[in-house]
Order: C-alpha cells, then sequence, then structure tokens
C-alpha cells in the first residue's frame, strides 16, 4: 500500500448502521481483519483485548432489543429539538450486520507487572481502543463495513455472554458487506454536530497556545 491509499482508507472509513447488506464474511477475510486488530500495540506487549464472534440471531436479537430500550433512556433526556434529529438517527445495525464482534478489556492480563502501566491505569484499556482502530481501518480496506455501538450496559452485556466479572466489554462492532460507505459520517449528514477543524485543537507548548503550523 502506498501512502496515498493508507490516508485514503482513513478518511474512507465509517461508523456504519443502515448499510449492512448481510452478505457472507469469509473466514480468510475475518483472520486478516483480527490479525490486524492483535497486531496493535499494547502497554507493556500484555495484548489485555479477547474478540468473542456472535452469529447467533437469538443473542443478537436481545441485545438489539436492550440497544432499543437505551435509546429510548436517551431520548428521554434531549431537549424537543435535539430529539427531532435523534429520530432521524440509526443507532446500531446488529441483526442487518453479517456478525458481531465483542472486543473485552481483561485488566489482568500480563499482570502483575505491566510495564509501562504502574503511572497510567487505563493504559491497557487505550491498548484495547488501539486494537479496535486496526480492526476498523483493516476491514474498511478489505470493503467491509463496521458499526460500534454504545448504547448498552455493560452489566447486561457481561451476563448475556457470559463474560467474567474482572472482564469489561468495551466494544461490540458490527461488521459486515454494505451498500456505499458514505462520504460523510452519519451525525454530520443528520445535523447532530459537525466536525471541529483541526487548526481548533492544535495546540503549541503549552495547552491553549495556538500552533503555529
Amino acid at each position: 500500500m502506498d501512502v496515498n491509499s493508507f490516508y485514503e482508507v482513513v478518511h474512507r472509513r465509517r461508523d456504519v448502521r443502515g448499510e449492512f447488506t448481510g452478505g457472507v464474511v469469509s473466514p480468510e477475510v475475518l483472520r486478516r481483519i483480527l490479525s490486524a486488530a492483535h497486531a496493535a500495540p499494547s502497554v507493556g506487549l500484555s495484548q489485555p483485548w479477547d474478540f468473542v464472534l456472535i452469529r447467533d440471531v437469538g443473542i443478537r436479537t436481545a441485545f438489539r432489543d436492550h440497544v432499543q430500550a437505551e435509546r429510548e433512556v436517551f431520548a428521554g433526556q434531549l431537549d424537543e429539538e435535539r430529539s427531532r434529529i435523534f429520530a432521524r438517527i440509526k443507532v446500531e445495525g446488529v441483526l442487518e450486520s453479517s456478525l458481531g464482534i465483542v472486543v473485552t478489556y481483561d485488566p489482568q492480563r500480563g499482570s502483575p507487572a505491566v510495564l509501562g502501566r504502574h503511572a497510567i491505569a487505563d493504559a491497557g484499556l487505550y491498548s484495547v481502543c488501539l486494537a479496535i482502530q486496526n480492526l476498523w481501518l483493516a476491514a474498511t480496506t478489505e470493503g467491509l463495513g463496521v458499526g460500534w455501538v454504545s448504547f448498552y450496559r455493560e452489566e447486561f452485556l457481561r451476563d448475556l455472554l457470559g463474560i467474567p466479572r474482572q472482564i469489561r466489554p468495551v466494544a461490540w462492532l458490527c461488521l459486515g458487506p454494505v451498500r456505499t460507505l458514505h462520504t460523510t459520517p452519519d451525525l454530520e449528514r443528520h445535523g447532530w454536530r459537525d466536525r471541529i477543524p483541526l487548526a481548533q485543537v492544535m495546540h503549541e507548548e503549552r495547552f491553549g497556545r495556538p500552533a503555529q503550523h
């Protein structure tokens, strides 16, 4: 892959909701995507992630119903204008996607001495997020879509999948072929929020001092 191809994938990546076709993801492609996720950097080489593949319709339906209930909880907290916008936004593709991948965080992986985590307790959690990003970019390269579902309670998902108490479910990712990847992210298309200009979030030497370049 040349330099331009990499940046094209980064900017083409989208959080997919309603565009899944339900088509098959071949074992070879799935293994490549998960291998890319597993190659992510991790604090102290702890590799604190696991990947739970969910194809069972009953499990996915139970999770979808939970997500819909949490959507209603969130909607009830919005003012009239935000509620109107939110009503147009789809928040999951649990049943439409080909499968779900639940990514978890095991804080005990690599213990008792995780090199580099003594001062930043959340460094292991950050490592899991790097694995998720690798997975997402690999899936985009393969022509697949990924949707990160965040409308759930950790305890519900832990109980649903039999995840041990010490392990955190970090993400339910919907994965599968898509009809298209929109040029503009869903939340921006629907008017929920606009992307912040890069210059606004760049600082130089001290926080709050605008960068010169």
